[in-house]
């Protein structure tokens, strides 16, 4: 019973009349709330209308309390798309002046029918838009209302107080449950978008310290030319002078020193079943090999302009970002025809990998990470990735520069 009397006065006097978040009734987008305002004041206007018309031929009551009533008890359906327990509380007093303005010997109740019309319109959008206990505070008030002082008045037949009664509870019953489905459909939603986020973080994450491994390979090896030759250079040299062999024995130290952190590092970033390498990262030279294991594809390489030395970051990463293009034409456009251009610039590297889409449905139909891994290569050296439709196919576009000297923290 105490339960019951705070929700009927939270409901009637402390709930704030506007919801604390956006609803089925007052959504987030601009169209759908000029559509809602729309009918709401189409509805609100018209049975404000009709009541006042019905109190005045059927009721007999005077036109300035027609008026007054009609406005009351139908018009505030105009704000129940925004402030709907602030539209109840109005209607509900509208109702109760009804009881004690018009008088005993009614046929069925004291109001008009459009007025009752447009309480239902504004019960569901309280049951929508606010909590059960709110919904169940609304109910208990308007019942006391209509049967409690209706009945006790004589101004309404039991019988049809009853029906009344029954009509608020499912019409708050209908509204809480398509509100509460409502946020949880926004809920849900919410938790994917996190969720999506969270998984294009770790795609991240584990691209980069997969480039950090393949990359180990290259930085270990200059590593040890330099400490390989720091070590040999007092025997290359005769007669070398003191300072300058303490020079090259720090040099040499300092790159073991430098080669041992690096490989500690990349050690924590493998998986326990992940091995180190045993073979040269591949690089573009390679890359007839690469074109010749895809089988499922009709592949065109071209390679146009002056071909040059490359750094062995850029060599490795353009190898793996054809080798990625590659498997996805396979994966999503097999039987496809696949042109593969590597240009040799003056200044950049310019790699295209472009289809002509599938020619029969494709066996994969979910998405991995190898575009993130584009990214995340051309990332490192300050490039340029382009990934999209082109025609009926799907391109790969990506201009690497030939010093690699970009550093990424500057574009976090």
């Amino acid at each position: 019973m105490k339960h019951a009397l705070e929700a009927m006065i939270d409901a009637a006097l402390r709930e704030p009349a506007e919801p604390s978040r956006h609803t089925l009734i007052w959504p987030d987008r601009t169209w759908q709330r000029l559509a809602a305002m729309f009918v709401a004041v189409a509805l609100g206007i018209g049975l404000a209308a009709g009541s006042i018309a019905i109190y005045i031929q059927q009721y007999h009551v005077p036109l300035t309390l027609a008026w007054t009533l009609g406005a009351a008890q139908a018009f505030p359906l105009v704000a129940a798309a925004r402030w709907p327990l602030a539209a109840w509380r109005i209607m509900v007093a509208g109702l109760l002046w009804s009881c004690l303005a018009i008088g005993a010997g009614v046929e069925f109740m004291p109001w008009a029918v459009p007025a009752i019309v447009a309480l239902v319109f504004v019960l569901f959008a309280v049951g929508a838009s606010y909590s059960s206990r709110i919904a169940v505070g609304t109910g208990l008030v308007t019942a006391a209302v209509l049967l409690g002082v209706g009945i006790s008045t004589g101004r309404i037949v039991p019988w049809f107080g009853m029906i009344l009664a029954g009509i608020v509870v499912v019409t708050l019953l209908f509204g809480n449950a398509v509100g509460g489905r409502h946020q949880a459909l926004e809920l849900l939603d919410a938790n994917e978008e996190l969720r999506r986020q969270d998984l294009a973080k770790a795609a991240v994450l584990e691209e980069r310290s997969r480039i950090a491994r393949e990359l180990h390979d290259v930085v270990a090896h200059h590593m040890s030319v330099i400490a390989l030759q720091a070590e040999a250079a007092p025997y290359k040299i005769p007669d070398l002078p003191p300072p300058a062999k303490d020079t090259f024995e720090l040099l040499r130290d300092e790159a073991r020193r430098a080669l041992t952190e690096t490989r500690r590092v990349v050690g924590l970033l493998r998986s326990e079943d992940d091995s180190a390498e045993r073979v040269p990262q591949p690089g573009l030279d390679r890359i007839h090999d690469l074109v010749s294991a895809h089988d499922g594809l009709t592949i065109d390489l071209r390679i146009t302009g002056m071909p040059r030395p490359l750094s062995d970051g850029v060599d490795l990463s353009a190898f793996r970002i054809v080798q990625e293009a590659l498997s996805n034409a396979a994966r999503y456009a097999p039987g496809a025809s696949v042109r593969v251009e590597v240009h040799y610039g003056t200044e950049t590297l310019r790699i295209a990998v472009r289809d002509d889409g599938p020619k029969s449905a494709p066996e994969h139909s979910g998405g991995g990470h190898g575009l993130v891994g584009m990214r995340e290569r051309v990332a490192l050296f300050g490039g340029t990735l382009f990934t999209g439709p082109q025609g009926n196919g799907w391109a790969v576009l990506a201009e690497l520069p030939y010093d690699g000297q970009h550093d990424p923290r500057g574009d976090r």
